[in-house]
């Protein structure tokens, strides 16, 4: 398959933000060339470092693609055989003809974070919130604990192999709070990041809460500011209201507003036996926003939301941008967890487009769960989408 240099990704500059997912220390490229084909059930597995990706045009080839190491405790890089899921729009596996190279690059000292929120500018990439520690604890007193939180905010240069950081401590209370919290929900639109909610231990709560908040980010600024050691905080905005109090969902921008796809409200310690040291309301929604960011106070109104507690009872999950086959463009959630009457992952995708939403259960995935790198290809050519998933947890 050859694939064409209007890629998807050039079709709609609001999209790039989402089809990529940078995560995690040091980094690594992907190239694409053209002998690449999946097996009878779409999947390969390769030997590489992963996480995940974060998109860069390549005017040669059309596709290319940079992405990180995962280096999680003790700063340790693992190996790992990382599967790569191939799914078409249509929910079909088929031929899949790209080479995927990976070449790792290692960024001195950077630190190993992972679950944070990240925007671009200029070659570089912003980074902010998420955790060091890696994966959680599984005992209620040690998991989350307030020690590991990211509480820098980095800019990253992967080309000259540099880094910069500054305390989040130097924002006011509230702001700081939030962002130092893991699996924020977060779009890059234009110049500005967009945060929601966000899961972490609060002092002014004296408790882990999932914040009730949005703050905006100019993006451009703040790099500047951390890079040449001045003070970031006239660039960030905040606005508090309960439904922005979302963890482990997705936010996207689609036909001129905000959707704020699934994920849950988790307050309190977490307990994998189920103990009442917590309170869990998943948000079994797609929640709309229109945000006023003009001003020097931000201001929203928001839709009506769309509700099912069959088909969007999801977190942590994968939300990947689509062209569909009348050219709509558009969000499948991919999987995610738990199903409400057994703790399985859910196997079916839905599809969102400003129209509404669609769960096709004749297709089951049965790979990559959870979160994980994914990037998505359009081949306008053949009017065929694909995503690649790396790694995850299945």
């Amino acid at each position: 398959m050859e694939f064409s240099n209007t890629c998807f990704l050039k079709l709609l500059d609001e999209f790039l933000p989402m089809l990529l997912r940078l995560d995690h220390t040091s980094f690594c490229s992907l190239s694409s060339s053209k002998n690449f084909k999946s097996d009878s059930n779409g999947l390969v597995l390769l030997l590489v470092i992963f996480d995940t990706l974060f998109y860069e045009p390549d005017a040669e080839d059309g596709l290319s693609f940079t992405f990180s190491k995962q280096a999680y405790m003790y700063k340790r890089y693992f190996i790992l055989f990382v599967s790569v899921f191939l799914v078409k729009t249509s929910f079909g596996q088929d031929s899949f003809n790209r080479n995927v190279v990976f070449e790792p690059i290692e960024i001195t000292d950077l630190p190993g974070l992972h679950s944070y929120s990240a925007a671009q500018h200029d070659g570089k990439w912003l980074v902010i919130g998420g955790r060091l520690d890696g994966l959680h604890a599984r005992q209620p007193f040690a998991s989350f604990p307030e020690s590991q939180n990211n509480t820098d905010v980095y800019v990253i240069d992967p080309v000259n192999l540099e880094f910069w950081s500054s305390s989040v401590n130097v924002l006011p209370v509230a702001i700081a709070e939030q962002m130092q919290s893991t699996n924020m929900c977060f779009h890059q639109l234009q110049d500005t990041l967009y945060i929601m909610g966000g899961y972490g231990y609060s002092a002014s709560n004296d408790d882990h809460i999932t914040y009730d908040k949005l703050t905006t980010v100019i993006v451009s600024e703040v790099m500047d500011a951390v890079i040449n050691g001045t003070d970031m905080s006239p660039y960030f905005k905040q606005i508090v209201d309960p439904a922005f109090a979302v963890s482990g969902g997705h936010l996207v921008f689609l036909g001129q507003k905000f959707y704020l796809v699934g994920g849950h409200r988790f307050d309190g310690n977490y307990n994998p036996m189920g103990n009442p040291t917590y309170t869990q309301t998943y948000t079994n929604q797609i929640r709309m926003f229109h945000i006023d960011n003009s001003g020097s106070q931000l201001s929203f109104t928001y839709d009506e939301p769309i509700t099912d507690e069959v088909h969007l009872h999801r977190r942590d999950y994968n939300l990947i941008p689509q062209v569909f086959p009348d050219l709509e463009l558009g969000f499948t959630i991919s999987s995610g967890v738990f199903q409400t009457d057994v703790d399985l992952p859910y196997l079916y995708p839905v599809d969102i487009t400003a129209s509404g939403y669609n769960a096709v259960t004749s297709f089951n995935q049965y790979l990559c769960h959870y979160h994980t790198a994914n990037a998505g290809m359009y081949d306008a050519a053949s009017n065929s989408m694909h995503t690649l998933f790396f790694g995850g947890m299945s």
